[in-house]
């Protein structure tokens, strides 16, 4: 089975790709989904005693958390130490599942691949990108989003020109829907080959 690497810088079409492999019939592993799952599950009580007064009703309050550990890099760090390994854990379990069931392919989105030294736990990497005036326009369309948030998560990336010299396949979402979808069944058609 090939290990599929998603990644890509915020605002720049990475989630929808990742539905475009999923619909492709990929199985697709998305960390952002799996944190907030165990926000809601595992994680909480580790996050309480870590951050407390972070958590209401057994759940992670993401405001309140990302009010305590934004802006502040040694409460980013220890909130990672909690998190990574146990979206790691899940990732593992996702793949032996799917490797299990026969699959040629399975994606593991990573929105800080990277970042977090994760390019050895994959075969292939996807970089999913677009021209900066779109991811722009992306990330501040969202509610709460600042010009001083992009930029803080910006400084925090790899740069979108590093992350494409380092990929093994570039999907451009700035070209449409339709192009992104051709890219991904390209992708899928070569590693199938």
């Amino acid at each position: 089975m090939i290990v599929l690497g998603l990644t890509g810088s915020i605002g720049m079409g990475k989630s929808t790709t990742a539905r475009m492999f999923a619909e492709a019939g990929v199985p697709v592993h998305d960390s952002d989904q799996t944190v907030h799952r165990l926000y809601a599950g595992k994680a909480a009580s580790l996050v309480e005693a870590a951050f407390p007064g972070t958590t209401a009703d057994g759940s992670v309050d993401r405001a309140k958390l990302g009010s305590r550990v934004l802006g502040d890099a040694a409460a980013l760090k220890k909130l990672e130490a909690i998190i990574h390994p146990l979206v790691r854990a899940d990732a593992d379990a996702f793949l032996v599942k799917h490797r299990n069931a026969g699959e040629s392919i399975a994606v593991l989105d990573i929105p800080l691949l990277f970042e977090t030294g994760g390019r050895g736990r994959v075969d292939k990497v996807v970089v999913v990108t677009a021209p900066p005036e779109i991811q722009r326009q992306r990330v501040l369309a969202r509610p709460g989003m600042s010009e001083e948030k992009l930029a803080a998560i910006l400084a925090k990336q790899v740069p979108d020109a590093e992350k494409r010299r380092l990929a093994d396949f570039v999907i451009d979402t700035g070209n449409g829907l339709d192009a992104a979808r051709a890219a991904v069944a390209a992708i899928i058609a070569e590693l199938r080959g």
